[in-house]
């Protein structure tokens, strides 16, 4: 296998504004440019992806790191300064990018993004690897199993004395933050935004009641978190983006994102999370065993 380009850092700023990225003009007919979020999971796809692309192909790849969010990758694609996005989230697209909200059908959301991005971006939204990143309202494990509590609604007559540990990013969303979230629901005694890192260590120290997170998050386990039920949140399915140009030059490229499909749950990408997260495991490697123990390497997907 080639070795893959070295990882480049974007400036989110830079991005925004339109600019073009040092080096980062316009494509190169023989490497691929794939852009990951700052988090564990997002660059483990970016890494399978490029191991993949590397190994199945004669294409190089590079990776592009540390794009801070949807919109950020969203119009890093926009500006033809990557080729592929490893992880897009159908309901975090639906609200940011094409602004449609109140979609809560898993296949209705997926649907519309797959469309939408067809038409008004030329650009594939891919199959979801099998997993969701949703939001997610936790409690530690022990209160849960004293309570019998299951679902979000079962913990109204706590509420009120609960401090609740939510994400910077969710607290002022429109739509399905924290004001749509007690018109549905309750409020909660105490409301603290803070980084999701942050979160969950306040639910370990047991600063917090309560905390917002990420159904993939390996810290969920990690931290003896249960995760309650709720019909709140719209689904957030994860998949691959590529510019519809892209495939067409290099249409091989396809049946790689499409081979990802369907292959790893929620459960499963816990475990991944969990080994970037907490055992500090390079996504590289994480990327490397998954393929290894799943047979991608000997397996021909450009038939």
């Amino acid at each position: 296998m080639k070795k893959r380009g070295t990882a480049v850092m974007l400036a989110t700023m830079l991005l925004l504004s339109g600019c073009a990225l040092p080096g980062l003009g316009g494509p190169s007919d023989s490497t691929i440019r794939i852009g990951t979020l700052d988090t564990v999971e997002s660059e483990v796809w970016g890494n399978i992806i490029a191991q993949m692309i590397e190994h199945h192909t004669d294409l190089e790849t590079e990776l592009i790191t540390n794009l801070g969010s949807s919109i950020v990758q969203h119009q890093a694609m926009m500006n033809d300064e990557v080729d592929i996005t490893s992880t897009r989230y159908t309901g975090t697209d639906l609200a940011g990018v094409l602004d449609i909200e109140g979609v809560t059908d898993t296949e209705k959301a997926m649907e519309i993004v797959q469309e939408e991005f067809d038409q008004q971006f030329n650009q594939t939204w891919g199959d979801s690897y099998g997993f969701e990143n949703s939001y997610t309202v936790s409690v530690p494990e022990a209160f849960a199993q004293e309570h019998d509590i299951q679902h979000v609604e079962d913990l109204e007559t706590f509420a009120g004395e609960m401090n609740f540990g939510v994400d910077n990013a969710w607290v002022n969303r429109a739509g399905d933050g924290y004001e749509a979230f007690t018109e549905t629901h309750f409020p909660f005694g105490d409301v603290y935004p803070m980084a999701i890192g942050l979160v969950y260590d306040a639910a370990a120290n047991g600063d917090m009641d309560a905390v917002l997170g990420y159904s993939s998050d390996g810290r969920i386990a990690a931290y003896d978190l249960t995760v309650l039920e709720d019909e709140f949140f719209p689904p957030y399915d994860a998949s691959p983006v590529i510019q519809n140009e892209v495939v067409e030059e290099h249409p091989d490229l396809e049946p790689i994102l499409d081979s990802l499909a369907g292959t790893v749950s929620t459960e499963g990408m816990q475990v991944m999370n969990y080994q970037g997260d907490v055992n500090l495991v390079n996504p590289s490697h994480i990327a490397e065993q998954f393929l290894k123990e799943n047979n991608y390497f000997e397996q021909e997907v450009n038939e």
